[in-house]
């Protein structure tokens, strides 16, 4: 029998960790962190890790997990959380998957993609060919390969290309076909999705007052200026600056920005990357499924009803 999951999803800054928290001690519920960047040691206020507070709330799986130079990707993710969740219910709580990184998500509640696996021999070409032809020249390839696949990648995500065009190099096969395919994978968990989603107007509002709060308080420099050191002893630390507000913040105390023009870039980068979320839960679990206020005395009460029906399935 699969172990019945309730899922809080929604972009950035919606109250995910919060709802989450009080949901946990409601419930007799644990939480199982679902974000791609709060899983790495010693980066707290700039991924917006639950609090102390928040944590003594409820007890959180999957943050701190990894150095900011491992890589930690959806494959290890899936296999951290099923032995968290396996440790959960043997200790008699139920789960709460709660995080805004989509694709893990996707990944422990459906599975891995069937493809082939990464290979350095393609990896090098393809950066031998970025240097040489640019970015925008290989999201031009793909789109010609794979057209329904780019129309879903920006033209600066290398990451997303890079891995489009390996699976096509390695299987003969366009990634679109294989991901409507992996569609219809059996579900790996029951789940009950609780998708957040405020409007636009206070979105922006709580992402321009958590950023505020950000630079006022000192944390992310004291953060940026810990990466920093680590970047100069441990090869591969400097990928962390890539994370929001690492970066700008880095720009800032090396004199190549203000620290006004770091708070606004960092402000417009979490802008963009929340609607980027949104779309991608939109497409998921459909514009229907998204709440706003969440009523989390209604939830408990609905969730815990779901808990009992899909236990005794």
């Amino acid at each position: 029998m699969s172990t019945p999951l309730l899922v809080v999803v929604g972009p950035t800054a919606s109250g995910k960790t919060s709802l989450a928290c009080t949901l946990a001690r409601e419930l007799a519920a644990e939480i199982v962190s679902a974000d791609s960047q709060q899983c790495y040691r010693g980066l707290d206020a700039g991924t917006a890790k639950p609090t102390a507070e928040e944590r003594s709330r409820a007890q959180h799986h999957l943050l701190d997990v990894a150095d900011p130079e491992e890589q930690l990707d959806a494959a290890r993710f899936v296999q951290l959380a099923d032995a968290a969740i396996a440790d959960v219910v043997r200790r008699g709580k139920r789960v709460i998957v709660a995080g805004g990184t989509g694709l893990w998500i996707r990944a422990l509640l459906r599975g891995l993609l069937d493809a082939p696996g990464a290979s350095a021999e393609f990896r090098a070409r393809f950066r031998a060919d970025m240097a040489r032809e640019g970015l925008p020249a290989l999201h031009a390839r793909l789109a010609a390969i794979d057209p329904e696949a780019a129309a879903e990648i920006r033209l600066n995500d290398r990451v997303r290309i890079e891995r489009a065009l390996e699976v096509h190099a390695l299987s003969g096969r366009r990634l679109s076909e294989l991901q409507r395919e992996h569609a219809f994978a059996e579900e790996r968990y029951p789940a009950r999705i609780v998708y957040l989603v405020p409007p636009r107007e206070v979105l922006q509002e709580r992402i321009a007052r958590r950023t505020r709060a950000l630079f006022e308080s000192g944390a992310l420099e004291r953060e940026t200026r810990w990466l920093l050191d680590r970047c100069e002893r441990v090869p591969g630390a400097d990928k962390a600056l890539k994370i929001i507000g690492y970066g700008e913040m880095a720009d800032a105390l090396a004199g190549r920005c203000t620290r006004d023009e770091a708070e606004e870039r960092v402000a417009a980068r979490t802008r963009q990357y929340a609607k980027r979320q949104r779309t991608w839960f939109t497409k998921d679990y459909g514009a229907s499924a998204g709440l706003w206020p969440p009523d989390a005395a209604r939830l408990c009460a609905g969730a815990a009803q779901w808990y009992e029906g899909a236990s005794r399935r």
